[in-house]
């Protein structure tokens, strides 16, 4: 769906997110209801209406759904009745998905059918999923073959493969035509798709022969045939590719766009920037909400049980080892009893433990994120990381034990100390390095729970090494 441009710099869409968020909670006690706004009869409150409906029309989709996703439920379903109803779908597109839901619930049949049937294929099909599938029947009947295909090939594929994300929108040509013939097409239309650098060279049945560069094809000479000026080495995917992939190659080759093809190397669409920053852009928060436990992302105002329901997994494991951690401290009460001191320095083994560990997952995932690691690599980064976490534990641990000793004047607790957290240390590198290894081999999120799990044995192989050792050399 295009959309001119109506660029809010961040400063002042920060300002017009706090005028929309005041102007909503002074409108909501005098409406009888947030879901079907009318002009109140107070001039005051009609006044604060209009201003506000007139912020929303000035603001670009984008930011629109900035906005939503700011706002408590409330406010948001106000602001969402009285945004510009012919941007309703692109603001669906532009929303996140946690908000995006609550958006839908909000709109009947009849709205949701207005908001996307003037959608392109690639766009309906991302928000499919979303819909009731009666909304997606009814647009879908008024599109022709073609497009009906388009959308279902889209959603036949998972959300991370090229297959979903793509764009059906092409230009080809010939490769037998001149450069003029090209320039007199693309004059033929009223605008080119988004993000058109370069064009595509095919033959007969579509099969993809090259790429002809937009800034190539303006200075070629006219008389030149597009054969003799295309660029044959052409970064493709298919649609089953790993968008992750695909966006790191994109980055990698500074790609504006790259041709999807199938088995048989016919052109079926294309890739374009926007979604893989998108998908760089997920990614990274969808690695960032697993690394702490998080089961997907959630609406920041969502009601309270769903909040929960999207939480409770891993604060039940963090209970359970939790519980593991005291357990093993109650097996060694009877040496923290005749030896006070180590109930006030356990903690500290822990906690640089967790932290070490923590340090070298976020290395480990950022580095399977961007393609870098390999089996044989995690190897050898194994034995860096082990390098690493000895010098640090040799350092830290001897930093601590002088201040033991300073504390306590008792010789033993302070080289306890260096040695519990040098192997503290130690443990945290190796399951650093080795659980989001195993999680990927077993087809799971690296950063599932990595940081719960890391923090979890840290905390009990802390204190079993630090109580233990205490329990053989000072008992």
């Amino acid at each position: 769906m295009s959309q001119e441009p109506r660029y809010h710099e961040a400063e002042r869409l920060a300002a017009d997110l706090e005028r929309i968020h005041e102007l909503a909670e002074a409108l909501l006690p005098h409406l009888p209801d947030e879901h079907a706004p009318v002009p109140p009869a107070l001039p005051e409150a009609a006044d604060r209406l209009n201003t506000l409906t007139a912020i929303l029309h000035e603001l670009h989709p984008a930011d629109v759904a900035t906005v939503l996703e700011h706002l408590p439920q409330k406010e948001r379903a106000l602001v969402w009745r009285l945004a510009n109803p012919e941007e309703d779908g692109d603001v669906l597109l532009e929303v996140s998905e946690a908000v995006r839901e609550s958006l839908i619930e909000d709109m009947d049949d009849a709205e949701l059918v207005a908001a996307v049937e003037d959608m392109e294929a690639d766009e309906l099909a991302e928000l499919a999923d979303s819909l009731p599938q009666q909304v997606v029947a009814e647009v879908l009947k008024d599109w022709d073959d073609e497009e009906r295909a388009q959308v279902q090939a889209a959603m036949s594929y998972r959300d991370d493969q090229v297959g979903a994300i793509m764009d059906f929108e092409t230009v080809s040509v010939r490769a037998d035509v001149s450069c003029e013939v090209v320039l007199r097409y693309l004059r033929r239309f009223d605008s080119l798709p988004d993000h058109t650098d370069k064009i595509f060279v095919v033959d007969d049945h579509d099969i993809l022969q090259g790429v002809l560069p937009i800034r190539k094809l303006l200075v070629s000479d006219p008389d030149d045939l597009v054969e003799n000026v295309m660029a044959r080495d052409v970064v493709r995917f298919r649609p089953e590719d790993d968008a992750e992939e695909a966006a790191a190659a994109f980055e990698r080759y500074d790609l504006v766009t790259a041709p999807v093809t199938d088995h048989n190397h016919k052109l079926i669409g294309r890739l374009t920037v926007d979604e893989m920053v998108d998908v760089i852009r997920e990614e990274g928060e969808t690695d960032m909400l697993n690394m702490a436990g998080l089961q997907e992302e959630e609406d920041l105002f969502a009601p309270v049980l769903r909040s929960v329901q999207n939480r409770w997994f891993w604060l039940a494991v963090n209970l359970f080892t939790a519980f593991v951690a005291s357990r093993v401290i109650n097996h060694f009460e009877h040496t923290i009893a005749q030896i006070v001191a180590l109930a006030a320095l356990m903690p500290i083994v822990a906690g640089i433990g967790g932290n070490s560990g923590n340090q070298t997952i976020t290395m480990i995932v950022r580095a399977m994120a961007m393609g870098q690691l390999s089996g044989i690599q995690a190897m050898h980064l194994l034995k860096k990381e082990i390098g690493v976490a000895l010098v640090n534990g040799v350092l830290w641990g001897s930093v601590m034990g002088v201040i033991s000793y300073l504390l306590y004047h008792n010789t033993g607790i302070a080289l306890v100390m260096v040695a519990a957290m040098t192997l503290n240390l130690l443990l945290a590198a190796v399951l650093g390095v080795m659980i989001p290894v195993t999680m990927e081999k077993f087809g799971k999120d690296p950063a599932l729970g990595s940081s719960v799990l890391i923090t979890a044995v840290t905390d009990s192989g802390g204190f079993l090494i630090f109580l233990g050792l205490a329990t053989v050399f000072l008992i």
